[in-house]
């Protein structure tokens, strides 16, 4: 099911406007997210529209997760950060997926919750797909 007003739904424009695609996983779509405070940040986005983890069976939901172990393994193998803080929102974007953010001893925000969207800092697209590459290197 897609909704036409979701960014992960319908990609094109709507998701331009904060992620770049990275990949398919087996029931997730993997995004570099643009502001890049984080180095290494990614949302790893539920293939359908549901809001709520328990709108799907557990045989999904141990998909999705299993696709959030994979980034998650990839962005660590990549990025090498201290630490990878997991954010599950919604309460206006309702669509089912999970920041994934590095967070490194020296860097921005260690210590402290993370911002959703800084607004800090935001890479050429040579940079970008430079990350893209090695994310996809370590999947």
């Amino acid at each position: 099911m897609k909704e036409q007003h979701c960014a992960y739904c319908m990609g094109g424009e709507l998701l331009d406007q904060f992620g770049i695609v990275i990949c398919q996983l087996s029931v997730s779509t993997l995004i570099l997210f643009k502001e890049q405070s984080h180095p290494g940040r990614c949302i790893v986005a539920y293939r359908d529209h549901v809001g709520e983890i328990v709108e799907i069976s557990e045989e999904e939901r141990n998909a999705f997760f299993a696709d959030v172990d994979r980034a998650a393994r990839a962005i660590h193998a990549a990025f090498h950060p201290d630490k990878l803080n997991y954010g599950a929102y919604g309460d206006t974007g309702r669509h089912l997926h999970m920041h994934l953010v590095p967070k490194y001893k020296d860097g921005f925000e260690w210590g402290g919750t993370f911002a959703m969207n800084p607004g800090k800092t935001f890479l050429t697209q040579a940079e970008y797909d430079e990350m893209i590459a090695k994310i996809k290197a370590n999947l």
